[in-house]
């Protein structure tokens, strides 16, 4: 018999805090992007470089990460919601570690880091060597 699971209010009302959510860091070479959930996997606040102001190649740097988790972690913390997290981080772009530090000054306790990088088994065909 499925187990009922209690539903619990949108943050985005205002109505409560999220005690334990996970934490998604994608970070591609581009951009680094930030989203928090709740244990359900529904999005409760995000953040990206590009949001946070940065342009252009700026966005690539380990400043605009660190900026985009600060940011998609201060609502959680003005509503006095997450105390305990986890990190799940994809993508091999310069701001992973950056954006995992900035939470981790946040004062959220983390449970795990986990890094769900997606790698290819041997991967696409190389195109043919060129003749001159």
């Amino acid at each position: 018999m499925p187990r009922l699971i209690k539903k619990v209010g949108s943050l985005r009302r205002g109505k409560r805090g999220v005690p334990k959510g996970v934490i998604h860091i994608q970070a591609s070479f581009n951009n680094t992007i930030v989203t928090v959930t709740d244990v359900r996997g529904q999005a409760v606040s995000w953040s990206s470089a590009g949001a946070c102001g940065s342009r252009g190649t700026k966005k690539s740097t380990p400043f605009a990460a660190q900026t985009a988790a600060e940011n998609a972690i201060r609502m959680l913390i003005d509503q006095g919601g997450m105390e305990q997290a986890e990190i799940i981080m994809k993508g091999p772009g310069p701001g992973r570690d950056t954006a995992s530090r900035a939470i981790r000054k946040s004062g959220v306790v983390l449970s795990f880091v986990r890094d769900i990088t997606p790698m290819p088994h041997n991967g696409c065909r190389p195109p043919k060597k060129r003749r001159v």
